[in-house]
């Protein structure tokens, strides 16, 4: 089944995606954020990080689960898309582009979207639109922990490159990178 993704200006177009164990997963678009998307973001994140509440150091959760001020101040140099399936915001992704590398940061999938390419579609994007603005590779990091991650980010050709060990909170981190 088709779904909707972006092009590296942001443009909404056809990639393909299909929803694990269905033949009929509903279309997914793929389209840049702007600050009117903030509110809803803020509940994505909100959603994202509750569910692992009980799991993570609060310190974490916390400094990840921006209020509207604080996302607002992400958005400063940094080009989010955000990933809407029958109208709500289920996944969203920022790209930073610095030095002629693009860092993939603050990825997120609604828990009840997880293993439905929402994640793939979203890096999918950002590869896009880093080839756009001509840089020559992507960098993304994961918590060890976070084993999908990982999964995904080496089925869209990244290399695990190292670790950071008790980066993030006292939590050992996977460094990925994509040569363009």
């Amino acid at each position: 089944m088709a779904a909707q993704g972006t092009n590296a200006r942001g443009d909404e177009r056809a990639v393909s995606s299909e929803k694990k164990g269905s033949a009929t997963a509903k279309p997914l678009a793929v389209e840049r954020l702007t600050h009117a998307d903030i509110p809803e973001i803020v509940q994505l994140y909100k959603r994202v990080w509750d569910a692992f509440r009980p799991d993570l150091p609060v310190e974490l959760v916390k400094a990840w689960e921006p209020n509207a001020l604080e996302f607002s101040s992400w958005m400063e140099g940094v080009t989010y898309f955000a990933a809407r399936r029958d109208g709500k915001m289920i996944g969203a992704i920022g790209c930073e582009i610095s030095e002629g590398t693009c860092r993939i940061v603050h990825l997120v999938t609604d828990p009840e979207a997880r293993r439905q390419g929402v994640a793939t579609a979203l890096t999918t994007a950002a590869v896009d639109w880093a080839k756009h603005n001509n840089v020559g590779s992507l960098w993304a990091d994961a918590l060890a922990r976070f084993t999908q991650a990982a999964q995904m980010f080496k089925k869209l050709g990244f290399a695990e490159c190292g670790v950071l060990h008790r980066h993030y909170f006292n939590e050992d981190v996977r460094l990925f990178e994509k040569l363009l």
